[in-house]
């Protein structure tokens, strides 16, 4: 191997202000670089660091941080990626999304590490970012365009640009819309869009302007790890096999038939419709291609077609959401409600679980004249009004703990900090439970999923039904899925990938040694500047729950039958692991040995970091569907 040319050093970035339409350039030490990566972990730094947790999240003074990882653009296996963070308008926590495509490639390529957006725009414009550095462009013939006729004009425009879009739903400020990237790929959750749309941003482009690679230290190296990744992804079954060949979509049948698909809002946890709309069922119906992200050798997204319409998807998630957990087994109409989600910017997540909420309501005779469950073509009109800001529509734009509210009936949100969960019923998955009930964002399997190993057997096969002893287990996911979204690498990269391939992959890039522990270290730094941001934004132990439907009402059939959630227990185990105290806050002992007491480096760095202590009055933020956390009133 040839002797590399160490590269480490500060965090280059921009900062735009909407409201004043300039830009600056600014630099982070090393220390920062060191510490948190890049993408999400620089991301919640810079949150924290600038009080994010102190301003409404759709109020100018919110900024929206987008950062690709060391890793973007390099050539390292689906690392063409990159976070987008900002306060969430739909859960009030600190929230990114990390998305594939090829914005973050191209940004990288113009010599930045992260860019930082505050203000608001007088009028609609969108933010153009070259070479010659920062332009905001007036958007007005943009303004209304859903996301495919937006990103085909701004094709047009910049030829060979690349851009991040919201769709009516960010313009309208639907709670849950999201960012879209060319190729389709989305920043789904959270709410980011309806942050660009307060801040009347149509887009972000980065024009074709950069040429070049991001810098390597060791090419050399590189290349030889990544030819040994890439060994390890065709020799795995999942990254070779059951991904490439069916997508995310294979889930559904898998989750079925082990009594852990939530169907009707969490009634149930078996769906008897569940092969109408599997991944075998899309396949052999509705698949016309395989598509990747940029540099992805897995390929586990879709070209589909439905209806007479073509487009991207659905993935699992959105098959259950729009689906299952409605009770609809008509694939036509769920692929084209997907479609109809993807056109406006809107999370299918959290349109198919507020749909289901709104359905129960309707059961309830609290909502006259709403959805039923299994009624196909209320959800393709619903998802159509919602994005249109239509009827109902307008009622589900604000996600279902705030729909679940209105109508009295907080508890019939399936959602943990005001998100809306996912396609995983943890009265047959307990760990996931926990998962849920602790994720920084809310409810969110991509925190930590405890599919492999409570259900797929990887990288061990665990009891599922098992409350205690796995702590430890879902920790360690948490802290590297930390470190993929802050590197950025895709999460599917793990099924066939330790930490050790990811440290030697990095260490070739900066020319540096770094350690395989040093990495999960700085995944644990991340999680608890997230969690500090929360803290300090008025979350506590009470907001690290579940629904009551699943700490109190008993799966009725199937595999799961009889069994709820017993989450406290799991709570303390989960806080004494992490070196928290008892009510959730993570002890002095902790933040020194993560560098995050006062005096520290990352902290001087920040210039302070945020009080850990919960803050006596928080702000604003949506009431939760959990079990005690709903029992008190909304700030």
């Amino acid at each position: 191997m040839t002797s590399a040319t160490p590269l480490f050093g500060p965090l280059r970035g921009l900062r735009v202000d909407l409201s004043s339409g300039s830009f600056t350039e600014e630099e982070l030490p090393s220390e920062v670089r060191r510490a948190v990566l890049g993408g999400r972990g620089l991301g919640a730094w810079l949150a924290l660091r600038e009080r994010l947790h102190e301003v409404e999240p759709l109020a100018p003074g919110n900024r929206l941080i987008l950062a690709p990882g060391p890793l973007t653009g390099t050539g390292a296996p689906a690392s063409a990626r990159y976070s987008v963070t900002a306060r969430s308008p739909l859960t009030g926590t600190v929230f990114d999304g990390n998305s594939g495509g090829s914005w973050g490639v191209a940004f990288r390529r113009l010599g930045h590490d992260y860019l930082v957006v505050g203000g608001a725009c007088d009028a609609p414009a969108y933010l153009l970012v070259s070479a010659t550095g920062v332009e905001l462009r007036p958007a007005r013939d943009l303004w209304g365009l859903d996301v495919p006729a937006t990103l085909d004009r701004l094709r047009e425009l910049h030829p060979g640009c690349q851009a991040g879009v919201i769709g009516p739903a960010g313009e309208r400020g639907v709670a849950f819309a999201s960012i879209v990237n060319n190729r389709g790929r989305s920043l789904g959750r959270g709410g980011l869009g309806a942050v660009m749309g307060a801040k009347r941003l149509k887009a972000i482009v980065v024009a074709r302007d950069g040429e070049r690679r991001p810098p390597v230290a060791d090419p050399e190296r590189l290349a030889f790890v990544v030819y040994e990744a890439e060994k390890l992804l065709k020799a795995n079954p999942i990254t070779s096999q059951a991904l490439p060949e069916f997508g995310t979509s294979v889930l559904v049948n898998v989750l079925n038939q082990a009594g852990a698909l939530p169907t009707r809002n969490f009634r149930d946890s078996r769906f008897e419709g569940a092969r109408a709309i599997s991944g075998e069922a899309l396949r052999d119906g509705y698949v016309e291609r395989r598509s990747a992200c940029r540099g992805c050798s897995i390929g586990c997204a879709r070209r589909t077609t439905a209806g007479g319409e073509h487009g991207e998807g659905p993935e699992y998630e959105s098959l259950w959401a729009l689906g299952a957990d409605c009770g609809v087994a008509d694939l036509t109409a769920v692929v084209q409600a997907n479609y109809a989600c993807n056109r406006a910017g809107l999370d299918t997540i959290t349109m198919g679980a507020t749909i289901a909420c709104a359905m129960e309501l309707t059961e309830e005779g609290l909502l006259p004249g709403g959805p039923r469950f299994g009624d196909a073509a209320a959800v393709l009109r619903l998802a159509e009004a919602t994005g249109a800001g239509e009827g109902l529509g307008a009622e589900l734009a604000e996600g279902s703990a705030r729909l679940a509210a209105r109508y009295g009936r907080p508890e019939l949100s399936m959602s943990v900090k005001g998100l809306e969960l996912p396609a995983y019923d943890p009265r047959g998955m307990k760990a996931q439970g926990l998962a849920f009930a602790t994720s920084n964002r809310g409810g969110c399997h991509l925190r930590a999923n405890m599919l492999g190993p409570e259900i797929l057997g990887v990288p061990k096969m665990v009891d599922r039904f098992a409350t205690l002893g796995k702590a430890g287990l879902l920790i360690n996911i948490q802290n590297l899925n930390a470190v993929l979204d802050s590197l950025s690498v895709c999460k599917f990269t793990a099924f066939a990938m330790k930490e050790d391939y990811y440290a030697r992959l990095l260490s070739a890039v900066w020319g540096e040694p770094v350690e395989p522990q040093e990495l999960l270290c700085a995944g644990e730094r991340i999680w608890t500047l997230e969690r500090l941001f929360n803290l300090a934004a008025g979350f506590t132990r009470a907001d690290d729950t579940l629904p009551r439907r699943l700490l109190e009402e008993p799966v009725r059939e199937g595999p799961a039958a009889g069994h709820v959630v017993d989450l406290p227990p799991m709570l303390d185990e989960y806080y004494v692991s992490r070196g928290w105290t008892a009510e959730g806050v993570p002890s002095a002992v902790k933040l020194a040995r993560l560098g995050l007491d006062e005096g520290g480096a990352l902290v001087e760095a920040a210039g302070g970091l945020a009080d850990a202590s919960p803050a006596g009055t928080p702000p604003a933020r949506p009431a939760t569907g959990g079990g005690a956390a709903e029992e008190r009133p909304s700030p």
